[in-house]
């Protein structure tokens, strides 16, 4: 490729066309055209950074002819040379010709020298950014079959070694040895619940919105039945409240992070010497929005923690449970669905977090 810059002049004056290329032709490639319709012959067999067009020419005003060049090109930067005052036409150039500047005839060089470069500029910074753009769209594609495909490529094998370590435990005649299959089944749940996290920070953080209809009664059982499958949380009780009259729109898969990270954070930071343990859900949907409000009567939160909270990998506690992912994912993905989060605690007493999201349809 020449590394000159390559312009398109358009002139219905053969004068300007060889006076035009006779003094730039050092500095940059030149084509030029009589017409416009040899302009756009030209723009669409050459690859053109810059077109200058005169406004007034036969048949075709410079401001059509930009309105053509976008149609089938809209990359080249447009200058237009105007030998007249006409506002009016300086109005439709811009609103469809997208023109990046006017000039007035007869050009200085060294004006249109530097015009050209500018242009030039822009141009190159707008195919750097499309070129960006386009490696993001691949590389969002890529990371997305990546990541779900390395989470079944994990979790199958972590479900293979969890049913033979039951299966093994059934025919076990050594008392003691089953602790040792004890080990390796809290091993596996807790790389699974690993497993599940990633993946959780990975839809909150990395996917855009996937709108659909919310039945938040669902999406509760589900969430629940799913992790009592996993954990025991038998010592504790939990009291659901959901009141949806109207139909809800939203992202399915942050709620479920939200209320997933929400409900594992209440379960893990329970008082131990507590006798009572509670924690308390309730949801309420109004035509606009639903209030997500979860309450337990855990460990707490220090007032000087309140503001970090929600930081990656960020804990509050000295207590040697979680990832410091949680909080951040239901941030996260409280943020991208236009939704606010609040924080009341109680150090020693309670903890109360409120979502407020908005329906999205």
């Amino acid at each position: 490729m020449n590394d000159k810059i390559h312009v398109l002049y358009i002139d219905d004056e053969d004068n300007n066309l060889k006076s035009f290329r006779a003094t730039l032709r050092r500095d940059f490639k030149i084509f030029t055209a009589i017409d416009a319709d040899e302009g756009l012959r030209i723009a669409r067999e050459e690859e053109v950074h810059v077109v200058i067009a005169d406004q007034r020419m036969p048949g075709m005003t410079g401001t059509e002819f930009f309105e053509e060049l976008v149609k089938f090109n809209p990359d080249p930067i447009r200058i237009l040379l105007t030998g007249y005052s006409d506002i009016a036409s300086v109005i439709d150039a811009i609103n469809k010709g997208e023109v990046y500047r006017f000039i007035d005839k007869p050009w200085n060089i060294e004006q249109i020298r530097n015009s050209i470069k500018n242009a030039a500029d822009i141009y190159f910074m707008r195919r750097e950014l499309k070129d960006k753009n386009l490696k993001l769209k691949k590389l969002h594609s890529e990371m997305n079959q990546f990541v779900y495909s390395l989470s079944h490529e994990l979790r199958g094998p972590l479900m293979s070694i969890s049913g033979v370590s039951k299966l093994a435990k059934m025919e076990l005649k050594d008392p003691e040895a089953a602790e040792y299959f004890d080990m390796i089944d809290s091993a596996t749940v807790k790389l699974d619940d690993f497993i599940y996290k990633m993946l959780d920070f990975y839809r909150s953080t990395k996917i855009d919105n996937k709108i659909s209809e919310i039945s938040f009664k669902d999406v509760v059982d589900q969430q629940l039945n799913a992790y009592k499958a996993k954990f025991n949380i038998d010592h504790i009780k939990v009291d659901i409240k959901i009141n949806q009259e109207y139909v809800f729109y939203s992202d399915d898969a942050k709620i479920r992070v939200i209320l997933n990270n929400l409900f594992s954070n209440s379960v893990q930071f329970q008082k131990a010497d507590e006798s009572n343990k509670k924690i308390n859900l309730s949801i309420t949907v109004t035509e606009s929005e639903a209030t997500i409000v979860l309450e337990d009567n855990g460990i707490g939160i220090e007032d000087k923690h309140h503001p970090e909270v929600f930081n990656l990998f960020s804990r509050a506690t000295q207590k040697n449970v979680g990832t410091g992912l949680g909080l951040y994912m239901v941030k996260e993905a409280v943020e991208q669905m236009g939704g606010k989060i609040n924080l009341k605690s109680v150090f020693g007493e309670s903890t109360i977090f409120e979502v407020i999201l908005p329906s999205m349809k």
